[in-house]
Order: C-alpha cells, then sequence, then structure tokens
C-alpha cells in the first residue's frame, strides 16, 4: 500500500487541446516563404510604412522615459484620442475612463473580450469565410465557434441561416467589417438584421473592425454600435496596426459599456499587463495629429494597390473575388496543380516565388469550400507587389 504522503504519478503530457492545436496556415505560408526568400501575400504584415509623427511619437516617448507600466486600460491620452476619433466617424460619445481599453492589439482586445463575456461551452456565431484566429481563440477558451456561410458569388449573408444557427447555447455572435479574408463590408441591411437578432436573443455582438478605413467603390462601414439599442451588447474591437503600418507594436483597442470594462480590463492585465507603454504615446500622437485626409489616402493608395493585384491575377488566370474592402483577395486555385489548396499554395510558391494563404483556412475543419481558394494580401511595398504582379503574370497558364 502506498505511503499516503506519497506523490501520485501521472504521465507528462500536453493539454486535452493541444494535439488538436496545428501552426496557422498563414504562419507556416510565412515561414516557407522566407525560407526561400519569396515575396510574402501571405500574411497581412502591412509593410506600407509607418507615418512619421507615429514613429517619432513613439522614439520620443522611450528617450522620455515612457517605458514601465501604464494602467491596464493603456494612457489617457491615448484613451481620450480614441473616443474623440469613435465620436467625429460614428457620431458616438464615450467616457474615455471607463468605456475605452487600450489592448495589446485587436486580438488581445478579443481574447480578454471572451474570457470576460463567456464560459466553457457557450457558442458564437461566425460567418465563413472566417479569420481563424477568431476560431481558434474561441476553441482555446472552450467556447464552441459555430461557423455560418455567407452565399456566393458576393458573400451575402442570409439572415435564415443565422438564425437557424442559434441554440440555447448560443451567448454571442461575431462581425469581422470589412471582413478577412474575403473583403466584405456587411451592408447596413445586413448589421440591422443581425442587430435585432442578437437584441431578440439576447446575445452579445462582438464586432472586429480592425479594416474599417479601408473602403472601396463607395463602400460603407456601419458599426452595430450605432444601431439603436445596441450600445450595451455591443463590443467593438479595433486598433491601430494596420491603419499605421505598426503590426508588430500591438497596440489595440476595445470599446464595450461600462458594465463589462472592468471584468474584460482584468483579463487583458491577467495574460497581457498593458499594451507596450512608448508604443501607446507613439499611436496616440498619430490619433492626434494625422488630419481625415490621411485616413482618406490611405484608402485611395490600397485601392490602387488592390487593382493591381486584380489584373494580375485575371491576366495569371486566378480568378478573383473583387474585395469592397479590408485589403485581401480570394481568388480561383484551380487553375494550379494540387489536391489541396495547402498544396496549391505550395505549388504557386515554388513556382513564382509569390506566398498566398489556402483557403481552407479560412473554412471549419473538413469542408471543401476553400479548397480551391487562395488568398492574397496587397498591402505591400510597391515594387514588392508590382514584381509579386509580374511573376504570377508569368505564371504558366491552363
Amino acid at each position: 500500500m502506498a505511503h499516503p504522503l506519497t506523490p501520485v504519478k501521472h504521465p507528462l503530457a500536453l493539454s486535452e487541446l493541444a494535439p488538436r492545436a496545428v501552426q496557422s496556415e498563414i504562419r507556416a505560408m510565412t515561414a516557407e516563404c522566407d525560407r526561400i526568400g519569396g515575396i510574402n501575400l501571405a500574411q497581412g504584415v502591412c509593410d506600407t510604412g509607418v507615418p512619421q509623427v507615429v514613429a517619432e511619437g513613439a522614439i520620443a516617448a522611450i528617450r522620455a522615459g515612457h517605458n514601465i507600466y501604464t494602467r491596464m486600460d493603456g494612457i489617457a491620452r491615448l484613451r481620450r484620442a480614441i473616443a474623440a476619433q469613435v465620436e467625429r466617424l460614428h457620431g458616438i460619445a464615450l467616457d474615455p475612463e471607463r468605456e475605452v481599453v487600450v489592448t495589446s492589439g485587436a486580438s488581445g482586445a478579443y481574447h480578454a473580450t471572451a474570457m470576460a463575456l463567456l464560459n466553457p461551452g457557450d457558442e458564437v456565431l461566425l460567418f465563413e469565410p472566417m479569420y481563424g484566429y477568431h476560431a481558434g481563440t474561441l476553441t482555446s477558451l472552450r467556447v464552441k465557434p459555430v461557423p455560418v456561410a455567407l452565399d456566393l458569388p458576393d458573400w451575402t449573408l442570409d439572415l435564415a441561416k443565422a438564425r437557424a444557427a442559434i441554440t440555447p447555447r448560443t451567448r454571442a455572435m461575431l462581425i469581422n467589417t470589412p471582413a478577412n479574408p474575403t473583403g466584405k463590408v456587411f451592408s447596413r441591411a445586413e448589421i440591422e438584421g443581425l442587430a435585432a437578432l442578437a437584441c431578440e436573443h439576447d446575445l452579445f455582438v462582438l464586432t472586429d473592425e480592425i479594416y474599417e478605413h479601408f473602403l472601396y467603390d463607395g463602400a460603407e462601414h456601419v458599426s452595430p454600435l450605432t444601431l439603436p439599442g445596441m450600445r450595451e451588447r455591443t463590443i467593438v474591437m479595433s486598433g491601430y496596426s494596420k491603419t499605421f503600418a505598426v503590426t508588430g507594436w500591438r497596440i489595440g483597442y476595445l470599446i464595450a459599456d461600462a458594465k463589462w470594462t472592468p471584468a474584460i480590463g482584468y483579463f487583458h492585465d491577467l495574460t497581457y499587463v498593458c499594451a507596450p507603454a512608448p508604443l501607446q504615446h507613439g499611436v496616440a500622437d498619430g490619433v492626434e495629429q494625422l488630419p481625415a485626409d490621411y485616413y482618406h489616402g490611405l484608402a485611395r493608395d490600397h485601392d490602387r494597390k488592390r487593382r493591381m493585384l486584380l489584373a494580375a491575377l485575371d491576366d495569371a488566370g486566378l480568378t478573383p473575388h473583387t474585395p469592397a474592402g479590408a485589403y485581401y483577395i480570394l481568388a480561383d486555385a484551380g487553375p494550379i496543380p494540387g489536391r489541396t489548396a495547402a498544396e496549391k499554395a505550395r505549388t504557386l510558391l515554388a513556382e513564382t516565388g509569390v506566398a498566398a494563404v489556402a483557403g481552407s483556412a479560412f473554412y471549419r475543419a473538413g469542408s471543401p469550400a476553400g479548397e480551391n481558394l487562395l488568398r492574397f494580401c496587397f498591402s505591400k511595398k510597391d515594387a514588392d507587389l508590382a514584381e509579386a504582379c509580374r511573376r504570377l503574370r508569368a505564371y504558366p497558364k491552363p
């Protein structure tokens, strides 16, 4: 008989979740692209250049000694600047002390929000094709992502499908608009329909609006936060990674009713402590000082890049879906050899040196829907994008 103080031995093992977790296809393609020295149109790194006022503001903050922890919800100046920008853009007045939290990127905002508002076994509606991290974050917290397929050819929302996906365990829906990977901009009618559904079933609406300044062809960004009756249940997650081309800085934010922010802030503090202090100051300088035309110019510049890549994909025989927002294009990979989209992406990289992401990365496991799609990012320096377009045009056509 074992002594009562003898420890019970268990074999060392991974968690229940870890064996099912794999490196994201985006990261995998980036690593392979780096290995061969290719042009990376796979990851949304947004390497178009940091505004001077933002870069210099961060450097000045470091030299001024802003290198220690900030408050868990971020520096006051940045929270005030975010609140002022949201009021200018959307007409929504916010309390920067109680309704704005600066986060470690939009991903940090999402992770903390999910920890604060969702329980294991809860369900959250996502709209497919979907950003893989949106589903992966939920799964890591034992929350079930429930994909609702958007309809081709324009990724249209069928509200009846969303309604049918709701169960007694549904706690929230996540709307990404403009969307990764499709570039879909949810219409006002679609947002209003989802808002009505959320009110009817008492659901949170988590909305990822990181690409709100990247709009084309007259598309309109509508935040659920602006609709009647949605203030309490809407959590807006956004940031400046894309807008200021600082994806490595991890400066995001969330907007939520004051009854939710203390818990969300607690979990963000528990996981990240705070967003990087001097970089918050640099971003605050940008939000305060950059004029409205900066954001309009950002959209114009990316529209030009969008048209460049759309034309090259057409010429290569890889028929693209034209995005209304964000900076990604999903294209038909049917002409490329390979059984799966992942194989097709690797074939294209090997033969052209241009990296894209398998469309299957944006669909539920086992779905065939993405196996003839590749996602390309066009938020690149002009010279790199032009060379990628040249290589795609030179790719053998079927």
